[in-house]
């Protein structure tokens, strides 16, 4: 397929500074994109020349990256992209979008959930809000500043909570009456992953998407707690399970197109050339939503 679009993911991130599940030197890094279909090969019958598509389906082991203009990808990891969306904002969508409805999955979300996202105008998180609004829930979301506070709000999220000004008891406190949240998605990590164990009421469900950490599980045991934890790259890895990431593609367009879900894109734009600008406006800590990538020079984006 030739891309049009990509985006820069903190695993882009994790693999320059040596996670091992890169792809072999010289390597083509990205995993996102959206362009269009070239040509298909034997056995494809759902996805023909000139499909605008989408998905996450490069930058690996084993496969091919989207930091390029063309890609050869799995068609099971492909879907026709959602109608009322550029190429660029497509192409926001897969990694984080994949890893926030299998959040949902995980932590089987309802309507009668109260859940808390951290994190909530970064990537998995700005998804994370509108997914659990779509399944009807009660979403409290933490931030960093008033901006993103109005953002969030903007996005769904009935409560904002500005982590660096409240403690975890103060929030469980004003936004739950001391009991807890049912969830917790956790897209940060660390420290934060702590935090979410404290804020979860008793026997609810903490779900973590960055869980590269050493942590005292002793909270878990004295509420009765579920963790769960969430690395959508393994079908990538593994070639297991792989339609099922076309799947929820093709769900999660069907939301887009009905105004249930929209992509959060960072004002700042990139080309192909300017990719270790992207990078670092993502390592910065001051993006807001995705960092797109446009490969086309401007041309079709």
């Amino acid at each position: 397929m030739r891309l049009q679009a990509t985006s820069v993911n903190p695993v882009d991130v994790r693999i320059l500074r040596g996670l091992p599940i890169g792809p072999d030197l010289p390597a083509v890094l990205g995993a996102d994109l959206a362009g269009t279909v070239e040509a298909i090969g034997e056995g494809v019958s759902d996805l023909a020349p000139g499909d605008l598509i989408y998905g996450c389906a490069g930058g690996v082991k084993g496969l091919g990256g989207s930091f390029a203009d063309y890609i050869a990808a799995d068609a099971r990891l492909l879907a026709r992209k959602p109608r009322n969306l550029s190429m660029l904002e497509a192409a926001a969508l897969p990694l984080v979008s994949i890893t926030a409805w299998n959040c949902m999955t995980r932590a089987a979300v309802g309507a009668s959930d109260h859940v808390l996202v951290h994190g909530g105008c970064g990537g998995v998180g700005h998804i994370a809000i509108q997914l659990a609004k779509s399944r009807g829930a009660r979403v409290a979301a933490t931030v960093s500043s008033m901006e993103k506070a109005a953002l969030a709000r903007e996005l769904g999220a009935d409560e904002t909570i500005l982590y660096p000004r409240e403690t975890v008891s103060d929030y469980v406190g004003r936004l739950t009456g001391g009991h807890g949240f049912d969830v917790v998605i956790d897209t940060v990590g660390g420290e934060c992953l702590d935090r979410s164990l404290q804020a979860v009421a008793p026997h609810g469900r903490v779900v973590a998407t960055a869980a590269r950490s050493t942590h005292d599980l002793s909270p878990m045991h004295a509420k009765a707690l579920s963790l769960h934890v969430v690395f959508m790259l393994i079908p990538l890895l593994s070639g297991i399970g792989r339609e099922q990431h076309g799947r929820i593609l093709v769900e999660l367009a069907g939301l887009v197109e009905n105004g249930k879900v929209r992509p959060l894109l960072d004002p700042d734009r990139f080309t192909l050339d300017r990719l270790p600008d992207a990078f670092r406006r993502l390592e910065s800590g001051q993006a807001v939503g995705k960092v797109v990538v446009d490969t086309t020079g401007g041309i079709h984006a």
